[in-house]
């Protein structure tokens, strides 16, 4: 942040406490608080921001899916331009692929949280296939096809679920580069 952006930011801000049970069957009710800007209660109830609240697992979600599905989670670029540029195109790669999801799902009348990322990308990749193949000559058939099924790959409702933040398993056999890589060469010849 620079000097002249950290000048604008005023001296005091208004804040919200709200405070809100959280009840989930064979545990203890359990209260949060959430300090928030929404200040009007009136427009915003304790309980809209308590709904606010539990999206925010979908956060996780878009993270995990821009993180895996799409392979974002490391910078493949060297220099920051094109570390920013492969951001900006994989996030752009994301919100079109949303943007289909939420298409299938006003077409088949299901909410587009209901429809699977993973799947909508593999059946997307799969009808781009078909047209630079030159295997299908009815695009709008095929679009057609690819909203149902991207409709039909629902994701199961898991309610009120908790993970833990753990890796399941390592990607590779070896530890990962923590120091320079002449240090690590010296002690490979010393031995």
């Amino acid at each position: 942040m620079s000097q002249e952006q950290y000048d604008q930011i005023p001296e005091t801000l208004t804040l919200r406490e709200v405070q809100f049970q959280v009840t989930v069957p064979g545990y203890r009710a359990q209260t949060l608080t959430i300090i928030t800007t929404l200040t009007d209660p009136k427009t915003y109830s304790r309980q809209d921001i308590a709904e606010l609240y539990g999206f925010r697992w979908n956060v996780e979600l878009d993270i995990r899916a821009i993180k895996q599905t799409l392979h974002l989670d490391h910078a493949r670029c060297k220099t920051p331009a094109m570390v920013r540029r492969e951001l900006w195109v994989t996030l752009l790669a994301y919100n079109l692929i949303r943007k289909v999801i939420a298409t299938a799902a006003a077409v088949h009348h299901k909410q587009p949280r209901q429809l699977g990322f993973t799947r909508a990308c593999q059946s997307i990749l799969a009808s781009w296939m078909l047209l630079a193949t030159g295997a299908c000559r009815d695009v709008r058939g095929l679009y057609e096809m690819l909203l149902a099924q991207i409709a039909a790959n629902e994701v199961a409702n898991r309610p009120d679920r908790i993970e833990p933040r753990v890796l399941k398993r390592r990607r590779h056999r070896y530890p990962l580069m923590q120091r320079p890589r002449a240090a690590l060469r010296a002690e490979l010849t010393k031995t």
